[in-house]
């Protein structure tokens, strides 16, 4: 008795660019299938399964392309939530490997740029690793990174909210000098106007100079700093020096400063504040979370 038409297609796929030069009578004896269930498969459409697959697999593609190939399964999932998609794990998962979309995967965060000056006074720690705020400008932390370009080396300072995890402020120079982290401050507190806001970072020359200290005071920030040496303390920094690096600096290569500021200006602000979403956010933007805070 000759097979079931219901097991046509998985057995004649692997033949069918071959069925237009054999008699269809004689596919269907080798193959063990009948010729009216051959016949019908081969008249019968895509399944709705499928069709839906090749849709959501599209849509996959355009998260992942708008998402600049940065995001994986965890962040691809919620975004197509958001499009109506009803849809879990595993499947986005199956079919983003079927079809080859990745992710980028971080690596190892190169370390800390800047160097203690064994003469200057560090400020207290009033952290303790405790790394967590009720609301945005409680606490913000800092640190300094390199990126490189073809015309030399280019320093980035930042100033992360811990509560909303957005770049309240940056700047970037040619120098390691103090200028660089008040530019950052400046920043900060022009667009923030925050109200004894802890200002966290390590015991680098630029944080324990006198003009930064005296700024603080000025604007009423109050500097805290980490121990010397320690690895977790300003971990929430170094986090996003790890995501600049895989999603930007690994991928691109400047040829000269102007094309790093502008390309840094607009992952910060075009993309990581504004759109990127948070692991530590429940999977949304900087920015889409502290909207949860206006009044």
């Amino acid at each position: 008795m000759l097979g079931r038409p219901s097991h046509c297609p998985s057995r004649i796929r692997i033949r069918e660019s071959e069925s237009g030069h054999v008699p269809g009578a004689l596919v269907c004896r080798l193959l063990g299938v009948s010729p009216s269930g051959y016949y019908a498969w081969r008249r019968r459409g895509p399944s709705a399964r499928a069709v839906t697959n090749a849709a959501l697999v599209t849509a996959i593609r355009a998260i992942h392309q708008a998402a600049r190939g940065a995001y994986g399964r965890p962040n691809i999932v919620p975004e197509l939530r958001d499009q109506g998609w009803r849809v879990n794990h595993k499947r986005v998962g199956r079919l983003m490997r079927l079809h080859g979309i990745v992710g980028v995967t971080r690596r190892k965060w190169h370390g800390p740029t800047t160097q203690r000056d064994p003469v200057a006074a560090a400020a207290p720690d009033l952290v303790a690793r405790t790394f967590q705020a009720e609301r945005p400008d409680q606490l913000w932390v800092a640190d300094i990174t390199y990126l490189p370009t073809w015309a030399g080396f280019l320093y980035l300072a930042i100033v992360l909210d811990v509560c909303t995890r957005r770049i309240v402020g940056w700047a970037m120079g040619t120098s390691l000098a103090t200028e660089l982290v008040l530019d950052a401050l400046n920043m900060a507190v022009g667009q923030r106007q925050p109200t004894a806001v802890i200002h966290h970072s390590d015991q680098g020359c630029q944080y324990t100079s006198l003009a930064f200290g005296r700024r603080c005071r000025e604007v009423g920030v109050r500097p805290s700093m980490g121990s010397v040496g320690d690895a977790y303390d300003n971990a929430m920094a170094e986090s996003f020096f790890a995501a600049l690096e895989c999603e930007l600096l690994d991928r691109r290569r400047f040829r000269t400063q102007a094309e790093a500021k502008l390309a840094v200006f607009d992952w910060i602000e075009g993309w990581y504040n504004s759109r990127r979403r948070h692991s530590a956010l429940g999977r949304v933007s900087p920015l889409t979370y502290e909207r949860r805070f206006v009044a």
